[in-house]
């Protein structure tokens, strides 16, 4: 067998990007790249609101924050060089309420320690001048951020391996990880490989491959489906560009907003409700592995215990047109339910850690000769090139 230098597990946007920047760094090293997949980026790459964020959420001096700001001014500069379809369209984040408006400042804030360019304070006057039909007391405007074609990102990234001497092998599924004699022995359906240094970025499945590296799974990833309507032409012409919520600190998760498409179009959404199955883009979608993966694990449980009302909530938006309806009039009040027709879904690889803690910052794991990525959310897809560099940083 010949035996490859690094190889990196996931041909999803992060695991494409570390190969590339691999590479990049290394022109003559040995890269391989498994995609268990007929294509690459089919999962959390491809089915995502192609959005490119710029850092505003994050908490200042964090992982997520440093590289978000990093990744997306690489990101970009990687799209122009390759004349994939994007662009800068800046995003509005909304206070619908008096009380909001302190989170929002706090936003603020964390956007300005972080780096972000051009942050602007809005009045509601201010803001419907950017955005005609959104409704709230205050805004803040972030003009860095953009819209993006990730699926194209994901090939170009792969043609860029190739034609540096790297491999991806699609259709190659990671089934078995043995580590003697300082080297890898990775069992695919198609046969063995080997390599020196091992890189996971399995995504929904990293955990699993952490598992397989003989590493204990310290967190889970448990899978959270986001479900996203289309707006019809009388709907999509009520929104310009992104816009977005003030994140409640109750709750774990976002919040629905609106999103122009790179290729046209504006989505609503998205919810989030567990995936019976990891890449379970239909509610209908079941896995009993994956199922028994989640509800065996304590950290799950411990989960639901601290937000009950969120959780039944999400799950009754999940069947209710009318109530995604009213989350959606919050930002622009004109929306009516007939605007809504059938979007798509995607699902997040959230770590959840044993005591019920959702994992909020990116984190790597490091053992001999492997490092794991075990949590990668959004802005996972915007910071993946940045993410990529520290990767290689880490190293030993």
């Amino acid at each position: 067998m010949t035996t490859f230098d690094y190889a990196v597990v996931g041909g999803g946007i992060i695991g494409l990007a570390t190969a590339y920047k691999l590479l990049e760094q290394y022109p003559t090293a040995g890269v391989i790249v498994f995609e268990k997949e007929a294509k690459v980026g089919q999962h959390q790459s491809g089915h995502n609101s192609g959005v490119l964020h710029a850092g505003l959420y994050y908490k200042p001096g964090s992982l997520k924050a440093r590289l978000a700001v990093s990744g997306i001014r690489k990101m970009t500069q990687f799209c122009i060089d390759n004349s994939i379809p994007h662009e800068i369209c800046g995003k509005l984040v909304v206070a619908t309420s008096d009380e909001e408006v302190e989170r929002l400042k706090e936003l603020l804030s964390r956007g300005q320690k972080n780096g972000l360019s051009g942050l602007r304070w809005m009045s509601p006057d201010e803001m419907r001048q950017i955005e005609p039909n959104v409704a709230g007391v205050a805004a803040v405007h972030v003009p860095e951020e953009g819209i993006v074609d990730y699926p194209a990102v994901c090939d170009a990234l792969q043609r860029h391996i190739e034609a540096h001497g790297g491999q991806v092998r699609t259709g190659h599924r990671v089934d078995a990880l043995d580590r003697t004699n300082q080297a890898w022995t990775i069992g695919t359906p198609q046969g063995q490989f080997q390599a020196r240094y091992l890189i996971n970025c399995g995504g929904l499945h990293c955990d699993r491959i952490l598992g397989m590296s003989g590493l204990a799974r310290q967190t889970r990833i448990v899978p959270v489906r986001g479900e996203y309507y289309s707006l019809n032409a009388e709907g999509a012409k009520l929104v310009r560009n992104l816009i977005y919520p003030v994140p409640n600190p109750a709750f774990p998760f976002l919040g629905v907003h609106y999103t122009r498409m790179i290729h046209g179009g504006v989505e609503a959404g998205p919810n989030a409700v567990l995936a019976t199955k990891r890449e379970g883009y239909t509610k209908t979608a079941f896995s009993l592995g994956d199922v028994w993966d989640t509800f065996s694990f304590p950290g799950f449980w411990k989960f639901m215990a601290k937000y009950p009302s969120m959780t039944a909530y999400e799950l009754k938006r999940s069947f209710s047109r009318a109530e995604f309806t009213r989350s959606l009039q919050k930002l622009v009040p004109a929306v009516q339910e007939s605007h809504l027709g059938t979007g798509g879904a995607g699902v997040r690889a959230q770590a959840i850690a044993v005591d019920g803690t959702m994992v909020q910052d990116f984190e790597i794991v490091r053992s001999e000769g492997a490092m794991h990525v075990v949590n990668a959310p959004s802005p996972g897809a915007t910071a993946s090139l940045a993410i990529a560099e520290h990767l290689l940083t880490q190293i030993t």
